[in-house]
Protein backbone atom coordinates (compact mmCIF):
# COMPACT_ATOMS: atom_id res chain seq x y z
CA UNK A 1 0.00 0.00 0.00
CA UNK A 2 3.37 2.62 -0.17
CA UNK A 3 3.40 2.20 -3.64
CA UNK A 4 -0.27 3.45 -3.81
CA UNK A 5 0.01 6.23 -1.20
CA UNK A 6 3.07 7.31 -2.59
CA UNK A 7 1.25 7.68 -6.27
CA UNK A 8 -1.72 9.32 -5.08
CA UNK A 9 0.64 11.77 -3.63
CA UNK A 10 2.49 12.48 -6.68
CA UNK A 11 -1.18 12.36 -8.41
CA UNK A 12 -1.95 14.95 -6.47
CA UNK A 13 1.42 16.98 -5.39
CA UNK A 14 1.18 17.69 -9.50
CA UNK A 15 -2.33 18.92 -9.73
CA UNK A 16 -1.77 20.88 -6.74
CA UNK A 17 0.92 22.47 -8.42
CA UNK A 18 -0.90 23.06 -11.34
CA UNK A 19 -3.38 25.21 -9.37
CA UNK A 20 -1.02 27.35 -7.87
CA UNK A 21 0.65 27.73 -11.47
CA UNK A 22 -3.11 29.09 -12.35
CA UNK A 23 -3.51 30.81 -9.03
CA UNK A 24 -0.36 32.71 -10.35
CA UNK A 25 -1.40 33.90 -13.43
CA UNK A 26 -0.20 31.11 -15.95
CA UNK A 27 -2.22 29.94 -18.85
CA UNK A 28 -1.08 26.20 -19.71
CA UNK A 29 -2.71 24.61 -21.68
CA UNK A 30 -4.41 27.30 -23.13
CA UNK A 31 -2.23 30.65 -25.01
CA UNK A 32 -4.60 33.13 -23.07
CA UNK A 33 -6.56 33.27 -20.17
CA UNK A 34 -10.00 32.79 -22.06
CA UNK A 35 -8.09 29.81 -23.75
CA UNK A 36 -6.69 28.41 -20.62
CA UNK A 37 -10.11 29.18 -18.73
CA UNK A 38 -12.25 27.40 -21.58
CA UNK A 39 -9.72 24.14 -21.45
CA UNK A 40 -9.91 23.91 -17.30
CA UNK A 41 -12.75 25.62 -15.90
CA UNK A 42 -15.56 25.12 -18.84
CA UNK A 43 -18.38 26.32 -17.43
CA UNK A 44 -20.39 28.07 -20.36
CA UNK A 45 -19.35 31.39 -21.78
CA UNK A 46 -16.43 31.51 -19.32
CA UNK A 47 -13.61 33.65 -20.85
CA UNK A 48 -11.68 34.09 -17.97
CA UNK A 49 -9.65 32.35 -15.26
CA UNK A 50 -11.37 32.30 -11.77
CA UNK A 51 -10.01 34.66 -9.17
CA UNK A 52 -6.45 34.07 -8.31
CA UNK A 53 -8.08 33.18 -4.23
CA UNK A 54 -9.74 30.25 -5.95
CA UNK A 55 -7.28 28.51 -7.45
CA UNK A 56 -5.32 28.50 -4.19
CA UNK A 57 -8.16 27.76 -2.13
CA UNK A 58 -8.95 24.55 -4.42
CA UNK A 59 -3.98 24.12 -4.01
CA UNK A 60 -4.88 24.33 -0.18
CA UNK A 61 -7.23 21.52 -0.12
CA UNK A 62 -5.36 19.34 -2.90
CA UNK A 63 -2.16 19.87 -0.63
CA UNK A 64 -3.92 18.93 3.02
CA UNK A 65 -5.03 15.68 0.50
CA UNK A 66 -1.29 15.20 -0.92
CA UNK A 67 -0.52 14.17 2.94
CA UNK A 68 -3.19 11.95 4.09
CA UNK A 69 -2.03 8.94 1.95
CA UNK A 70 1.72 9.12 3.58
CA UNK A 71 -0.05 9.79 6.78
CA UNK A 72 -1.93 7.09 6.73
CA UNK A 73 0.64 4.82 5.59
CA UNK A 74 2.81 6.13 8.73
CA UNK A 75 5.61 7.66 6.44
CA UNK A 76 5.40 10.62 9.00
CA UNK A 77 4.35 11.44 12.50
CA UNK A 78 0.70 12.44 13.08
CA UNK A 79 -1.28 13.44 16.18
CA UNK A 80 -4.64 12.01 14.37
CA UNK A 81 -5.31 8.21 15.04
CA UNK A 82 -5.32 5.65 12.29
CA UNK A 83 -9.41 5.28 12.49
CA UNK A 84 -9.53 9.35 11.91
CA UNK A 85 -6.87 9.09 8.82
CA UNK A 86 -8.68 6.18 7.42
CA UNK A 87 -11.90 7.76 7.89
CA UNK A 88 -11.48 11.09 6.50
CA UNK A 89 -9.86 9.21 3.57
CA UNK A 90 -13.06 7.62 2.93
CA UNK A 91 -14.32 11.34 2.86
CA UNK A 92 -11.89 12.36 0.51
CA UNK A 93 -12.62 9.47 -1.48
CA UNK A 94 -16.12 10.31 -2.15
CA UNK A 95 -15.12 13.79 -3.16
CA UNK A 96 -13.41 12.32 -5.87
CA UNK A 97 -15.82 9.92 -6.88
CA UNK A 98 -18.12 12.39 -6.86
CA UNK A 99 -16.69 14.66 -9.36
CA UNK A 100 -15.36 11.49 -11.46
CA UNK A 101 -19.24 10.37 -11.67
CA UNK A 102 -20.59 13.92 -12.47
CA UNK A 103 -18.20 14.35 -15.20
CA UNK A 104 -20.06 11.79 -17.05
CA UNK A 105 -23.48 13.11 -16.28
CA UNK A 106 -26.16 14.68 -18.51
CA UNK A 107 -26.24 17.79 -16.24
CA UNK A 108 -22.33 18.08 -15.67
CA UNK A 109 -22.09 18.32 -19.76
CA UNK A 110 -25.03 21.15 -19.76
CA UNK A 111 -22.83 22.59 -16.90
CA UNK A 112 -19.32 22.64 -18.54
CA UNK A 113 -19.86 22.51 -22.32
CA UNK A 114 -16.75 24.66 -23.27
CA UNK A 115 -14.37 22.59 -25.60
CA UNK A 116 -11.78 21.81 -25.03
CA UNK A 117 -12.79 21.39 -21.35
CA UNK A 118 -15.35 18.92 -22.47
CA UNK A 119 -13.50 16.76 -24.33
CA UNK A 120 -10.86 16.84 -21.64
CA UNK A 121 -12.93 16.14 -18.93
CA UNK A 122 -14.72 13.16 -20.13
CA UNK A 123 -11.11 11.97 -21.17
CA UNK A 124 -9.04 13.01 -18.50
CA UNK A 125 -10.27 14.84 -15.46
CA UNK A 126 -13.31 12.86 -14.52
CA UNK A 127 -11.41 9.24 -15.16
CA UNK A 128 -8.14 10.99 -13.07
CA UNK A 129 -10.97 11.46 -10.46
CA UNK A 130 -12.62 8.41 -10.39
CA UNK A 131 -8.86 6.76 -10.13
CA UNK A 132 -7.74 8.90 -7.30
CA UNK A 133 -11.12 8.51 -5.35
CA UNK A 134 -10.86 4.37 -5.94
CA UNK A 135 -6.69 4.70 -4.95
CA UNK A 136 -8.42 6.59 -1.57
CA UNK A 137 -11.06 4.30 -0.66
CA UNK A 138 -8.66 1.41 -1.06
CA UNK A 139 -6.03 2.32 0.80
CA UNK A 140 -8.63 3.64 3.25
CA UNK A 141 -10.44 0.62 3.74
CA UNK A 142 -6.85 -1.63 4.07
CA UNK A 143 -5.86 0.82 6.84
CA UNK A 144 -8.94 0.71 8.61
CA UNK A 145 -8.08 -0.44 12.40
CA UNK A 146 -9.87 -4.09 12.81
Amino acid sequence: MIVLAFILSIVLLLITTLHVYWGIGGIWPGSDAASCARAVVGFRGVDEMPAPFASFAVAACLGLATLWPMALEGMFATPFPKAGLAATALLIALVFLGRGIAGFTPWWRRLTPEQPFARFDVRYYSPLCLLIGLGFAVLALTEFPA
